[in-house]
């Protein structure tokens, strides 16, 4: 495995504390198992999945409770054995917000049963079979942005390589560290699974140089492994280089078009947990039943890593790590930067929470109070998307859907380091945030008040070529009308001139 450093300078970003060091002190807890399970029908970007339970049900672990019907989509499997208690509506947490999906709840019963493995099943050589395999098998992005892996590594286009994303510069979010030290060889394993699907030449994995064990337990897998299309980068310690348009700038120098992905100039970047995933599906057949969460905060007894069943409600995960301690201020899904705060937590974990955060009050922001913006041009400076951020809010403060375009408020990442490095407090991340959902409105909208105009046009064509086609048929109807009365007339006018001939004839015979 070859190891370099990725010595480009990173554009924007700001240093942050990491806040790791609790949740990073032990392993990852495994082997718990909740008294429910929430199992949410849409956890991922996508088609949602069709259950394939019924209430009273007994499932064992691994079981495919709702299947997929699209590429774009995932199945959702039973995290461990136990009754279908219900097909209900609840609230559940996606990347940005709260929603609310349909949700299989399951009762366990503490047996842990798991389905039995079919025998002689080997993953499959054709490709379309294995994207099909990674579908069923509900393997999701697990570093946040949960993209239906099937569709991400389907080819459509040659590859120049494969980023394996190990960078985790949140705040406070470890899971992937941890990961890393414990599982390098599987992540390695599964990371060349994704690149033979690919037919990429190359395989890097980039890791942050604050993570010296998971380095070195990465470089030591990838040279047992003997590949030598594995190269390993270290990155500076910079917020946000993890992004996937910051990560494939920084180790290849190619930026990523605006409004483009990264797959459309060639790199495809899968976190190491989604590696990981498909090592277990691919060696041992087991699907995506759990991923790591890091529970952290100054308001939870024992901050750690825990291999958690997907569905587990939060309520519990926290109790497994000890309980609340003093005056939770407030629960965070997500790291600091980009995640948000919770209503309570009796929400489940999805395929996408990597983090719970038990903030005290010292912990998160409590001046709220915004000031005038003094156009000092920080926020510019510190943006990883070079983005003019003071100008974007002056755009949309005066919903000027124009320029946020020309502006490209779209290649915002909500990344908030403009929020962080602001001396007037502005809530920046939050007025983009609100001005992606109203442009987003005022573009259906406009779409919407085109598609009436192209149909009013359409209407009134139609209304003229119906008087036109009327006024034909009127017409040939008036023409039909005068050449019939000409020709009953011309009869007329023959049959008179014929009785007069026979009368004349009757009068004067020969």
């Amino acid at each position: 495995m070859l190891e370099y450093t990725a010595d480009r300078r990173p554009t924007g970003g700001i240093r942050l504390p990491a806040n790791k060091i609790a949740s990073t002190a032990h392993p990852i807890a495994r082997g718990f198992v909740p008294r429910e399970l929430v199992l949410a029908l849409q956890q991922h970007q996508g088609s949602s999945v069709i259950p394939v339970v019924q209430r009273g049900d007994r499932v064992l672990k691994g079981q495919v409770v709702a299947r997929a019907d699209a590429l774009r989509s995932a199945a959702v499997h039973a995290s461990t054995s136990g009754h279908v208690r219900a097909i209900e509506d609840r609230l559940v947490p996606s990347v940005h917000a709260i929603h609310r999906s349909r949700c299989i709840v399951i009762e366990p019963d503490g047996e842990d049963e798991a389905l039995p493995a079919e025998n002689g099943e080997t993953w499959p050589t054709e490709p379309a079979k294995r994207l099909e395999r990674i579908r069923d098998g509900g393997i999701v992005g697990l570093g946040g942005g949960v993209f239906p892996t099937a569709e991400k590594l389907a080819p459509h286009t040659a590859f120049k390589a494969l980023i394996i994303n190990g960078v985790e510069c949140e705040p406070y979010i470890s899971c992937d560290d941890m990961l890393m030290r414990e599982a390098a060889a599987q992540i390695i394993d599964g990371a060349l699974i994704m690149r033979d699907l690919l037919s990429a030449p190359e395989c890097i994995v980039a890791i942050e140089r604050d993570k010296p064990q998971a380095i070195e337990a990465m470089l030591e897998a990838g040279r047992a492994r003997g590949d030598a299309s594995l190269k390993l980068a270290d990155i500076p310690t910079v917020y946000p280089t993890g992004g996937e348009r910051q990560l494939v700038e920084m180790l290849t120098g190619e930026e990523v078009p605006s409004t483009h992905y990264p797959s459309e100039i060639g790199y495809i970047c899968q976190n190491v947990g989604t590696a990981f995933a498909l090592h277990r599906l691919v060696r041992a057949g087991q699907p995506l039943l759990s991923r790591i969460v890091t529970v952290t905060g100054d308001g939870i007894a024992r901050p750690q890593n825990v291999d958690t069943p997907i569905g587990t409600p939060i309520g519990e995960l926290m109790e497994f790590c000890g309980g609340y301690r003093g005056e939770v201020d407030r629960l965070i899904l997500g790291g600091s930067m980009m995640g948000y705060a919770l209503p309570n937590d009796d929400l489940p974990i999805t395929k996408g929470s990597n983090c719970i955060i038990a903030a005290i009050r010292n912990e998160v922001r409590q001046d709220f109070s915004e000031r005038y913006c003094i156009r000092c041009g920080n926020c510019g400076t510190v943006c990883p998307a070079r983005l003019l951020p003071q100008e974007l809010l002056r755009a949309a403060r005066t919903d000027d859907h124009a320029m946020l375009d020309d502006l490209g408020l779209t290649d915002c990442i909500e990344c908030g380091c403009c929020d962080v490095i602001c001396p007037s407090h502005i809530p920046l991340t939050e007025v983009f945030r609100s001005a992606k959902y109203a442009h987003l409105r005022h573009q259906r909208q406009h779409v919407f008040s085109a598609e009436t105009q192209q149909r009013f046009q359409r209407h009134e064509e139609r209304q003229r070529m119906n008087a036109r086609r009327g006024k034909a048929l009127q017409d040939n109807l008036k023409h039909e009308v005068e050449t019939d009365e000409a020709a009953r007339q011309r009869a007329i006018e023959a049959a008179i001139k014929r009785a007069r001939q026979r009368r004349s004839h009757d009068r004067d015979p020969e």
